[in-house]
């Protein structure tokens, strides 16, 4: 289930979406979403000949974005360190699967590091 399933909104089967769109769809304004361009790495448009097009992944990404700060009262920089979070926890699901498929005692070693590493993180944050 992705994200946007679990928000129950259906996306166009479209591979890009204009700013347009974009504001229709997670009902925000253009500038919020331009002004979170520039506040959250993560979310980088194309941009063509002066126009941004969005990809679902983009538009998945807002959603996520929108209800961090609107419904779960996130702060933009909570926000950010959420979603920061969200990826490299997802990068070591990625990880540990590898593993799980014949990945070598190595690879296991240096997650086992990471792992630490992350949950030093975490501690020192929180």
């Amino acid at each position: 289930m992705t994200k946007t399933q679990q928000l129950e909104i259906d996306l166009p089967d479209k591979k890009y979406f204009t700013i347009g769109e974009v504001s229709e769809i997670c009902q925000l304004k253009s500038h919020v979403l331009r002004y979170w361009e520039q506040v959250f790495p993560q979310l980088n448009p194309s941009k063509r000949r002066g126009r941004r097009y969005y990809q679902k992944a983009d538009v998945e990404l807002l959603i996520e974005i929108k209800s961090l700060l609107h419904d779960q009262g996130y702060t933009i920089p909570g926000a950010k360190a959420r979603l920061s979070q969200s990826n490299y926890t997802q990068a070591l699901v990625e990880d540990i699967e590898q593993v799980d498929n014949g990945g070598s005692l190595e690879k296991l070693k240096a997650l086992h590091n990471e792992l630490l590493t992350f949950k030093r993180y975490i501690q020192q944050r929180y």
